[in-house]
Protein backbone atom coordinates (compact mmCIF):
# COMPACT_ATOMS: atom_id res chain seq x y z
CA UNK A 1 0.00 0.00 0.00
CA UNK A 2 1.47 3.46 -0.29
CA UNK A 3 2.46 5.52 2.40
CA UNK A 4 0.36 8.40 3.44
CA UNK A 5 1.83 11.86 3.24
CA UNK A 6 3.32 13.60 5.68
CA UNK A 7 2.26 17.37 6.88
CA UNK A 8 5.47 18.20 5.21
CA UNK A 9 4.56 16.41 2.02
CA UNK A 10 1.52 18.24 1.99
CA UNK A 11 2.46 21.62 1.77
CA UNK A 12 4.70 21.06 -0.57
CA UNK A 13 2.32 19.76 -2.95
CA UNK A 14 -0.40 22.50 -1.85
CA UNK A 15 2.51 25.13 -2.68
CA UNK A 16 3.28 23.16 -6.29
CA UNK A 17 -0.56 23.47 -7.04
CA UNK A 18 -1.18 26.96 -6.04
CA UNK A 19 -0.21 28.65 -9.26
CA UNK A 20 -2.83 25.50 -10.59
CA UNK A 21 -5.83 26.75 -8.61
CA UNK A 22 -5.11 30.57 -9.13
CA UNK A 23 -4.36 30.09 -12.90
CA UNK A 24 -6.88 32.21 -15.16
CA UNK A 25 -7.31 31.84 -19.27
CA UNK A 26 -7.14 35.41 -20.19
CA UNK A 27 -7.74 36.29 -23.65
CA UNK A 28 -4.67 38.36 -24.84
CA UNK A 29 -6.28 39.69 -28.08
CA UNK A 30 -9.35 41.52 -27.40
CA UNK A 31 -11.26 42.42 -30.33
CA UNK A 32 -11.05 46.12 -31.11
CA UNK A 33 -12.79 48.44 -33.95
CA UNK A 34 -10.37 50.58 -35.70
CA UNK A 35 -11.90 53.28 -38.18
CA UNK A 36 -10.27 52.53 -40.93
CA UNK A 37 -10.37 55.70 -43.86
CA UNK A 38 -7.43 54.62 -45.77
CA UNK A 39 -5.39 57.54 -45.12
CA UNK A 40 -2.12 57.66 -43.16
CA UNK A 41 -3.18 58.38 -39.69
CA UNK A 42 -6.16 55.36 -39.41
CA UNK A 43 -2.95 53.14 -41.01
CA UNK A 44 -0.45 54.03 -38.31
CA UNK A 45 -3.40 53.33 -35.77
CA UNK A 46 -4.55 50.49 -37.13
CA UNK A 47 -0.81 48.70 -37.00
CA UNK A 48 -0.75 50.57 -33.23
CA UNK A 49 -3.89 48.24 -32.24
CA UNK A 50 -2.83 44.94 -33.99
CA UNK A 51 -0.03 44.46 -31.59
CA UNK A 52 -2.57 43.49 -28.83
CA UNK A 53 -5.82 43.27 -30.33
CA UNK A 54 -7.92 41.36 -32.92
CA UNK A 55 -8.93 43.62 -35.57
CA UNK A 56 -11.95 44.49 -36.92
CA UNK A 57 -12.38 47.38 -39.46
CA UNK A 58 -14.95 49.69 -40.19
CA UNK A 59 -14.99 52.12 -43.39
CA UNK A 60 -17.58 54.40 -44.16
CA UNK A 61 -18.41 55.82 -47.35
CA UNK A 62 -20.18 59.90 -46.77
CA UNK A 63 -20.02 60.43 -50.84
CA UNK A 64 -16.61 62.07 -50.34
CA UNK A 65 -14.41 63.23 -53.57
CA UNK A 66 -12.41 60.28 -53.04
CA UNK A 67 -14.69 57.71 -52.29
CA UNK A 68 -13.42 54.87 -54.31
CA UNK A 69 -9.94 55.02 -53.83
CA UNK A 70 -10.33 55.38 -50.33
CA UNK A 71 -12.11 52.24 -50.34
CA UNK A 72 -9.56 49.93 -52.17
CA UNK A 73 -7.44 51.81 -49.32
CA UNK A 74 -9.52 50.65 -46.83
CA UNK A 75 -9.23 46.93 -48.48
CA UNK A 76 -6.17 46.80 -49.16
CA UNK A 77 -4.73 47.48 -45.76
CA UNK A 78 -7.16 45.18 -44.44
CA UNK A 79 -5.78 42.43 -46.59
CA UNK A 80 -2.24 43.33 -45.17
CA UNK A 81 -3.42 42.73 -41.51
CA UNK A 82 -5.43 39.94 -42.19
CA UNK A 83 -8.69 41.41 -41.38
CA UNK A 84 -11.46 39.01 -41.67
CA UNK A 85 -14.23 41.09 -40.09
CA UNK A 86 -14.68 44.04 -41.63
CA UNK A 87 -17.86 46.86 -42.16
CA UNK A 88 -18.47 49.28 -45.27
CA UNK A 89 -21.34 51.54 -44.35
CA UNK A 90 -22.69 54.15 -46.89
CA UNK A 91 -23.86 57.09 -44.99
CA UNK A 92 -24.32 58.94 -48.27
CA UNK A 93 -27.00 61.65 -46.27
CA UNK A 94 -23.66 63.90 -45.30
CA UNK A 95 -23.02 64.64 -48.99
CA UNK A 96 -26.70 65.49 -48.96
CA UNK A 97 -26.58 67.90 -46.25
CA UNK A 98 -23.09 69.41 -47.91
CA UNK A 99 -21.28 72.27 -46.02
CA UNK A 100 -17.61 70.58 -46.98
CA UNK A 101 -15.36 70.68 -50.56
CA UNK A 102 -14.88 66.91 -49.78
CA UNK A 103 -18.81 66.20 -50.39
CA UNK A 104 -20.26 69.45 -52.15
CA UNK A 105 -19.12 69.65 -56.14
CA UNK A 106 -19.90 73.67 -55.82
CA UNK A 107 -17.16 74.29 -52.95
CA UNK A 108 -13.22 73.93 -54.30
CA UNK A 109 -10.71 72.03 -52.28
CA UNK A 110 -9.03 74.74 -50.47
CA UNK A 111 -5.06 74.45 -51.35
CA UNK A 112 -2.85 74.00 -48.57
CA UNK A 113 -2.38 76.64 -45.45
CA UNK A 114 -0.69 74.70 -43.00
CA UNK A 115 0.11 77.86 -41.07
CA UNK A 116 -3.74 78.84 -40.89
CA UNK A 117 -5.78 78.90 -37.81
CA UNK A 118 -8.90 78.64 -39.91
CA UNK A 119 -11.07 75.50 -40.65
CA UNK A 120 -10.36 74.79 -43.66
CA UNK A 121 -13.11 73.58 -46.18
CA UNK A 122 -12.38 70.19 -46.05
CA UNK A 123 -14.40 69.91 -42.67
CA UNK A 124 -17.17 67.94 -42.80
CA UNK A 125 -19.55 69.19 -40.15
CA UNK A 126 -19.81 66.19 -36.93
CA UNK A 127 -18.71 63.48 -38.96
CA UNK A 128 -16.72 61.89 -36.75
CA UNK A 129 -19.84 61.95 -34.24
CA UNK A 130 -21.31 60.27 -37.21
CA UNK A 131 -18.97 57.64 -38.00
CA UNK A 132 -18.50 56.96 -33.93
CA UNK A 133 -22.24 56.20 -33.38
CA UNK A 134 -22.17 53.18 -35.83
CA UNK A 135 -18.98 52.35 -34.55
CA UNK A 136 -20.75 51.85 -31.15
CA UNK A 137 -23.13 49.95 -32.33
CA UNK A 138 -21.28 47.53 -34.03
CA UNK A 139 -19.13 46.89 -31.16
CA UNK A 140 -22.43 46.27 -28.60
CA UNK A 141 -23.26 43.68 -31.42
CA UNK A 142 -19.63 42.03 -32.05
CA UNK A 143 -18.60 42.58 -28.26
CA UNK A 144 -15.44 44.43 -29.10
CA UNK A 145 -14.28 46.69 -25.82
CA UNK A 146 -12.05 49.21 -28.17
CA UNK A 147 -13.07 51.49 -30.71
CA UNK A 148 -9.74 53.24 -32.16
CA UNK A 149 -9.57 56.21 -34.24
CA UNK A 150 -6.40 58.04 -35.84
CA UNK A 151 -7.71 61.26 -34.96
CA UNK A 152 -4.66 64.11 -34.45
CA UNK A 153 -4.51 67.17 -32.74
CA UNK A 154 -1.55 68.85 -32.44
CA UNK A 155 -1.09 68.68 -36.00
CA UNK A 156 -3.85 68.72 -38.13
CA UNK A 157 -6.31 70.68 -40.26
CA UNK A 158 -7.55 71.87 -37.03
CA UNK A 159 -11.54 70.06 -37.28
CA UNK A 160 -12.98 70.44 -34.23
CA UNK A 161 -14.37 66.90 -33.76
CA UNK A 162 -10.35 65.71 -33.19
CA UNK A 163 -10.02 67.42 -30.41
CA UNK A 164 -9.43 64.99 -27.27
CA UNK A 165 -12.02 66.95 -25.27
CA UNK A 166 -14.50 65.82 -27.83
CA UNK A 167 -13.83 61.92 -27.62
CA UNK A 168 -13.67 62.50 -24.10
CA UNK A 169 -17.37 63.90 -23.92
CA UNK A 170 -18.06 60.49 -26.70
CA UNK A 171 -16.65 58.37 -24.01
CA UNK A 172 -18.90 59.40 -21.42
CA UNK A 173 -21.85 58.78 -23.61
CA UNK A 174 -21.08 55.54 -24.54
CA UNK A 175 -21.12 54.61 -20.98
CA UNK A 176 -24.45 56.57 -20.63
CA UNK A 177 -26.30 55.40 -24.12
CA UNK A 178 -25.09 51.32 -24.04
CA UNK A 179 -25.60 48.63 -22.19
CA UNK A 180 -24.18 48.28 -18.53
CA UNK A 181 -20.97 47.05 -18.51
CA UNK A 182 -20.69 47.24 -22.18
CA UNK A 183 -17.18 48.94 -21.55
CA UNK A 184 -16.96 50.31 -24.97
CA UNK A 185 -14.01 53.21 -25.12
CA UNK A 186 -12.76 55.18 -27.99
CA UNK A 187 -8.94 55.26 -28.07
CA UNK A 188 -7.09 57.71 -29.81
CA UNK A 189 -3.31 56.76 -29.69
CA UNK A 190 -1.95 59.37 -31.85
CA UNK A 191 -3.69 62.55 -31.02
CA UNK A 192 -1.08 64.03 -29.47
CA UNK A 193 1.25 63.19 -32.15
CA UNK A 194 2.73 65.91 -34.81
CA UNK A 195 3.05 64.06 -38.22
CA UNK A 196 6.71 63.12 -38.37
CA UNK A 197 6.17 60.97 -34.96
CA UNK A 198 2.96 59.63 -36.65
CA UNK A 199 5.26 58.40 -39.67
CA UNK A 200 8.12 57.49 -37.93
CA UNK A 201 5.87 55.54 -35.18
CA UNK A 202 4.16 53.68 -38.32
CA UNK A 203 7.64 53.18 -39.82
CA UNK A 204 8.66 51.40 -36.69
CA UNK A 205 5.69 49.15 -36.80
CA UNK A 206 6.24 48.23 -40.60
CA UNK A 207 3.09 50.10 -41.21
CA UNK A 208 2.45 49.88 -45.39
CA UNK A 209 2.45 53.68 -45.90
CA UNK A 210 2.25 51.89 -49.91
CA UNK A 211 -1.43 51.31 -49.56
CA UNK A 212 -2.84 54.18 -47.78
CA UNK A 213 -4.36 57.14 -49.94
CA UNK A 214 -4.82 60.91 -48.09
CA UNK A 215 -5.45 63.58 -51.03
CA UNK A 216 -8.87 64.93 -50.96
CA UNK A 217 -8.85 65.61 -54.88
CA UNK A 218 -7.40 63.03 -56.91
CA UNK A 219 -8.17 59.45 -57.35
CA UNK A 220 -5.28 58.28 -59.47
CA UNK A 221 -2.07 60.55 -58.33
CA UNK A 222 -2.46 62.91 -55.75
CA UNK A 223 -2.31 66.64 -55.91
CA UNK A 224 0.42 67.31 -53.02
CA UNK A 225 -1.28 71.07 -53.15
CA UNK A 226 -4.67 70.26 -50.59
CA UNK A 227 -4.46 70.28 -47.34
CA UNK A 228 -4.09 66.59 -46.34
CA UNK A 229 -1.02 66.18 -48.81
CA UNK A 230 0.77 69.20 -47.53
CA UNK A 231 0.64 67.69 -43.88
CA UNK A 232 1.49 64.15 -45.21
CA UNK A 233 4.34 65.52 -46.85
CA UNK A 234 5.26 67.78 -44.75
CA UNK A 235 5.29 65.20 -41.54
CA UNK A 236 7.54 62.72 -44.26
CA UNK A 237 10.24 65.57 -44.94
CA UNK A 238 10.92 66.06 -41.29
CA UNK A 239 10.97 62.69 -40.34
CA UNK A 240 13.95 62.66 -43.29
CA UNK A 241 11.52 59.52 -45.40
CA UNK A 242 10.07 59.60 -48.80
CA UNK A 243 6.28 58.94 -49.26
CA UNK A 244 5.97 55.97 -51.21
CA UNK A 245 3.07 56.98 -53.00
CA UNK A 246 2.65 58.90 -56.48
CA UNK A 247 2.09 63.01 -56.56
CA UNK A 248 1.36 65.16 -59.38
CA UNK A 249 3.60 67.78 -57.09
CA UNK A 250 5.90 67.44 -54.27
CA UNK A 251 6.24 70.57 -52.99
CA UNK A 252 8.93 70.84 -49.97
CA UNK A 253 6.91 72.33 -46.79
CA UNK A 254 9.68 71.28 -44.17
CA UNK A 255 10.65 74.58 -43.90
Amino acid sequence: MPRPLGRGSILILQWALAPIRNFRFITLFDKAIILVSGGMDSLVTAAIASKDHELAFLHVNYGQRTQSRELKAFNDIADFYKVDQRLVVDISYLAKIGGSSLTDDKIEVSMADINSKEIPTSYVPFRNANILSIAVSWAEVIGAKKIFIGAVEEDSSGYPDCRQVFYDSFNKTIELGTRPGSGIKIETPIINMNKSEIIKKGAALNAPFRLSWSCYKNEDKACGECDSCALRLKGFQQAGLVDPIDYIYRPLYNK
